[in-house]
């Protein structure tokens, strides 16, 4: 089994029925796999904080929600996290791509992945950091996690885990 045919059927196993993305060229794969699950219903958003809203509102609906990002919108998304998912503790596993380590090509991206951490710290976010494909056994339990404490979760996923960019 592929890492995003596992990362998708940890989705289902768990429950989650809704599912949005922003595009990145490192998460195409597992968007592709959602895309096509029978059990998701995938709606592609234009912004990470948009997405957000419409992950909570698919919450508020009864359905169990994700979103699929990249770390270079962190910073966008700080106002949505705290004002409408941690304020209302709404869970939110955050599968993102963590663009800006090392072997990165785009110099621009590195910039935020010097801030991701530390902001998804300061949010009191609980971040988990895959670098291997191994890595991703631990995905079940945590969304078992995020469900149980109703409380945002970040998985970042680098360069190493999809094994290049």
């Amino acid at each position: 089994m592929s890492v995003s045919d596992r990362i998708v059927s940890d989705l289902v196993n768990n429950q989650v029925e809704f599912v949005t993305t922003v595009p990145c060229k490192q998460l195409a794969t597992v968007i592709d796999c959602i895309d096509s699950h029978d059990d998701i219903y995938h709606i592609p958003s234009n912004k990470e904080d948009e997405g957000i809203g419409l992950c909570a509102g698919a919450y508020m609906g009864g359905k169990r929600s994700a979103i699929i990002m990249q770390n270079t919108a962190i910073g966008v998304t700080v106002n949505t996290l705290v004002t409408l998912t941690q304020y209302y503790r709404l869970p939110l596993p955050m599968l993102i791509s963590y663009r800006g380590e090392l072997g990165e090509p785009v110099a621009c991206q590195v910039e935020m992945a010097v801030h991701t951490k530390a902001l998804l710290a300061q949010l009191n976010i609980p971040t988990y950091h895959f670098h291997h494909e191994d890595d991703a056994k631990e995905l079940d339990a945590i969304l078992k996690y995020t469900f149980m404490c109703n409380k945002p979760v970040a998985i970042l996923t680098d360069a190493t885990f999809w094994k290049g960019y």
